[in-house]
């Protein structure tokens, strides 16, 4: 990848071999064994060079783009110049131009389905996680995402709620121990399951799942700093934060929509994972329009 691309993936805090790697993947899958794109060789000669425009073809929130020029980076093997127009995290509108690429042709309409398909996708997560933030109204409560991710695609979405002004929650089963029901279950209680993940993990962040006022009580009297809130009612979740107060950090998650979020906020909580975030979020249309050629009828 080129070393501008490197560096703005480091800047959005993405690993550049990483997203090396997926780009990779979805390439190899569209061009399949043997790596040609039949339609572009066919039609376009080798030595053709355009410029085309990456536009929005929707009002939304965009992110990605350093994503999509490592896609343009690697199709073209550095022959490709991207530049950006606009930032992640900016609202954009119907019409606007987001980001412009110039090099071969073939290059150009080979990673163009890719490079959409990322950014299209990481912008929709983007869009959908402003439109709930939005939707506080104000409130302290954060907007979290879930690990409830595609599969393999994790690390650029969690990437594009922060671009939306939301934020992560653990990255996956290693960083934050979260104790859930069958964790209590099969520990025999809150108490002693928490007591083993610290004596194991000492240095480990641990979060304990809890449904009534009296578990969560139970939970911040073992040592609990964090709580999450299963699928309580927002006048259940009042009562919870009156009675841990000040000792745990709280987390509303199940039964969070577009329509209820600043309903939950409004009892105290600190956080609001909502898990449609990465699993529902529709894409934002993108699309890549070569710009009509000197003399080409286009």
């Amino acid at each position: 990848m080129e070393l501008s691309t490197v560096q703005a993936l480091r800047a959005a805090g993405l690993d550049s071999a990483e997203v090396e790697r997926i780009v990779r993947g979805a390439l190899d899958e569209d061009l399949g064994p043997q790596h040609r794109d039949v339609t572009s060789v066919a039609t376009i000669p080798e030595e053709q060079v355009d410029t085309a425009d990456l536009v929005a073809r929707a009002d939304g929130v965009v992110a990605g783009l350093a994503v999509a020029a490592a896609v343009f980076d690697l199709a073209g093997a550095g022959t490709v110049r991207t530049l950006p127009v606009a930032s992640d995290g900016d609202p954009v509108r119907r019409g606007d131009v987001l980001a412009t690429v110039t090099g071969p042709t073939r290059s150009l309409l080979t990673a163009e389905r890719t490079a959409l398909n990322l950014l299209c996708r990481m912008s929709g997560v983007a869009t959908h996680t402003r439109t709930c933030v939005d939707a506080l109204g104000g409130a302290k409560a954060t907007v979290l995402d879930t690990r409830k991710t595609t599969p393999g695609l994790r690390a650029l979405e969690k990437y594009a709620v922060r671009a939306g002004g939301g934020a992560n929650k653990r990255m996956g089963l290693y960083d934050v121990a979260m104790i859930k029901d069958n964790h209590k279950l099969a520990a025999g209680g809150i108490a002693p399951a928490y007591r083993r993940v610290r004596a194991t993990f000492p240095e480990v962040p641990i979060q304990v799942e809890v449904t009534t006022v009296a578990e969560a009580v139970e939970a911040v009297d073992a040592g609990a700093d964090f709580l999450l809130c299963d699928n309580m009612p927002p006048a259940l979740l009042a009562e919870v934060v009156g009675a841990v107060g000040d000792r745990a950090e709280l987390e509303a998650t199940g039964r969070l929509t577009l329509d209820n979020l600043a309903e939950y906020a409004a009892t105290g909580v600190d956080y609001l994972s909502v898990g449609a975030l990465t699993h529902s979020s529709p894409i934002l249309d993108i699309a890549m329009d070569l710009r009509p050629r000197d003399g080409a009828g286009r």
